[in-house]
C-alpha cells in the first residue's frame, strides 16, 4: 500500500511508535527523529538524525500532536538531538510532500504556506476528532471515578460544550447511569441534547447549572469557567479540564475556592497510546495514497 514512499516522523510520544509500526508494516521507509531509546524490529524504520535524511526523497514529514511551537522546534521524547523544522529543510522536499501534525502553530501553518507545501492537521479533521474522543471519554471517566468519592451512577455530570468530544463524553457517563447535563450555544445542539434524554443548559445559564454539579467537564478551549462561575459550584465536586492550553477554566479560582481541578492534557496517548496511534497511522496511511494519484 505504501511501498516506495518514504515519511520521516520527527518526534512524539507513545502513539507515535505504533504510527511508525503501521506505516512501515505498510511497505512505508521510515526515519524516526528523536526515537533513539527506542529498538525498532521493522526493517523499512530507520533511526535517524534530522541532518541525515535526504529531504529530495520524502513523500511526508510526520510531527507530533502539538506540532512545533513559535521557533519551529519540535518535542522529542525518546532522545536524540533536538530538532528544528526550518524552511531550509522543507523547501528541499518533493513540491508533492505533505506535512501531517495534530495542531498547527502559527510558524508551522507560515512555514507550509511559505513553501507552498500542504499541511494536514488531523486534529480539525472529523474522522480523526471523532475517532479519538473515544480514548478521551474513557479516560475522562476513569479519572472522575478515581477523584470522586462516589459513584458515577446517580452523580449530576455537567459536560460544558457538545462538539465532537463532548458528544462522546455525554453518552458515556449516561451510559454508566450519571444525570447528564450539557451546556451549549446553537438550538440545534439543543435538540440533540433533549433527543438524547439529556439536560440542556444554556450557556449564559452556566452559573445556575453549576450548583448541584458533582462532576463538571470541560471541553472548550476557552475561559468559560469564570470565578463567578465556580463561585456557585458545590466545593466537594470535581472539574475536569479537556481543553488544550490554557484550557477553559480559570485555575487560580479553583485553588481559592477549594475545588478540586484537573486540566487533563493528551488522554488518549497516556491511557490509550496504541489505539489513538493506530487511528493516526491508519489516517496518514489513507492520506498519503490520495495524495499519490
Amino acid at each position: 500500500m505504501l511501498t516506495g514512499k518514504k515519511i520521516a516522523v520527527i518526534g512524539g510520544d507513545d502513539r507515535y511508535l505504533h504510527v511508525i509500526s503501521y506505516l512501515s508494516k505498510k511497505g512505508a521507509t521510515i526515519y524516526a527523529v528523536g526515537f533513539q531509546e527506542i529498538k525498532f524490529e521493522q526493517n523499512h524504520v530507520q533511526q535517524v538524525d534530522l541532518q541525515h535524511i535526504d529531504f529530495r526523497t520524502l513523500d511526508g514529514i510526520v510531527l507530533p500532536i502539538g506540532g512545533t511551537n513559535r521557533f519551529g522546534a519540535i518535542s522529542t521524547y525518546y532522545g536524540g538531538k533536538e530538532a528544528i523544522l526550518t524552511k531550509e529543510i522543507v523547501v528541499q522536499t518533493k513540491p508533492t510532500c505533505v506535512i501531517y501534525t495534530g495542531t498547527a502553530s502559527d510558524y508551522l501553518r507560515n512555514l507550509a504556506a511559505e513553501c507552498e507545501r500542504k499541511l494536514v492537521v488531523l486534529f480539525e479533521r472529523d474522522d480523526v476528532a471523532i475517532a479519538n474522543s473515544i480514548p478521551t471519554a474513557e479516560a475522562a471517566l476513569q479519572l472522575a471515578m478515581e477523584n470522586t468519592k462516589y459513584t458515577i451512577h446517580g452523580a449530576n455530570v455537567l459536560v460544558v460544550g457538545f462538539g465532537r468530544i463532548g458528544v462522546t463524553i455525554a453518552r458515556l457517563f449516561q451510559n454508566v447511569g450519571a444525570n447528564v447535563s450539557v451546556a451549549a450555544r446553537k438550538d440545534a445542539d439543543f435538540a440533540r441534547i433533549r433527543e438524547m434524554r439529556m439536560s440542556a443548559i444554556r450557556m449564559e445559564r452556566l452559573s445556575d447549572a453549576m450548583e448541584n454539579t458533582d462532576i463538571c467537564i470541560n471541553t472548550v478551549p476557552k475561559l468559560v469557567l469564570t470565578e463567578e462561575v465556580l463561585g456557585r459550584m458545590n466545593r466537594e465536586g470535581l472539574i475536569i479540564d479537556l481543553a488544550s492550553k490554557p484550557g477553559g477554566t480559570d485555575f487560580e479560582a479553583t485553588e481559592k475556592l477549594g475545588i478540586q481541578a484537573l486540566h487533563a492534557l493528551g488522554l488518549p496517548g497516556k491511557v490509550a497510546p496504541k489505539t489513538a496511534g493506530l487511528i493516526l497511522g491508519e489516517t496518514i496511511a489513507e492520506l498519503v495514497v490520495r495524495s499519490a494519484k
